[in-house]
């Protein structure tokens, strides 16, 4: 018997508490052909595009969000999620294969739902990220670039604010997704400071592999500087 990629998961709603079931993908068939210079996983045709069903939906109260998020709602939180999204919420479930656009709507549901959670910037600042390769793989520029910009905004304030600190995100990723998010939305010295800062971490031990990466970037923009010259 062929095993499906898939399998149901029942997660705990951090909002209302019940109980709904999710789809996941079984790990052995999570595979990434390559990754784009921002990280953005590229699943060749026969992949299951993992990155689909990182956010949980909940059908009962329209409460969505990933592994990412805490247990901890601020004081009058809860009321805004009731008002915003609950009370309007039209019972569905998320369940089973999901599109792209299902994709889509699942993300932009999660990061309302940590702006009215007041969910960390580095929470945030994924969702936006993986809201702008989803509308990449769709080739909406329009939607890519506004997506970004709230990554690069959402990045900028977590690594001011260190609130990535207990997180999987390091100081040096952080630095090196705001230089490529700048990059691509062409703001080229923002790009080069952050780039820069990313190389200078090295001398005490930084990640080599984003060290690499930057001197990378750093160069293509330093040769499209003197193509423009």
């Amino acid at each position: 018997m062929e095993i499906s990629p898939y399998y149901e998961k029942k997660v705990d709603c951090l909002h209302c508490k019940k109980t709904f079931p999710t789809t996941k993908v079984r790990t052995k068939f999570v595979k990434v052909s390559q990754t784009d210079t921002d990280f953005m996983p590229i699943y060749s045709s026969d992949e299951v595009p993992a990155m689909y069903y990182n956010v949980f939906v909940c059908e009962h109260c329209g409460f969505s969000f990933t592994e990412d998020f805490s247990k901890y709602f601020a004081p009058g939180t809860t009321e805004g999620i009731q008002q915003q999204i609950s009370s309007k919420w039209v019972h569905h479930d998320f369940k089973g294969e999901r599109t792209v656009f299902q994709a889509i709507q699942a993300y932009k549901l999660a990061l309302l739902c940590a702006n009215l959670k007041k969910e960390k910037h580095v929470a945030k600042a994924g969702l936006a990220l993986r809201l702008a390769w989803l509308y990449r793989s769709l080739k909406n520029t329009e939607q890519e670039l506004r997506f970004m910009n709230i990554a690069k905004a959402e990045y900028l304030e977590s690594f001011s604010t260190e609130d990535y600190a207990s997180t999987q995100m390091s100081a040096v990723r952080i630095m090196y997704v705001i230089g490529e998010l700048s990059r691509r939305l062409g703001d080229k010295e923002n790009a080069t400071r952050y780039f820069s800062k990313v190389i200078e971490s090295q001398r005490s031990g930084g990640e080599a592999k984003l060290v690499e990466m930057a001197k990378e970037r750093w160069e293509e923009i330093r040769g499209e500087r003197e193509k423009t010259f």
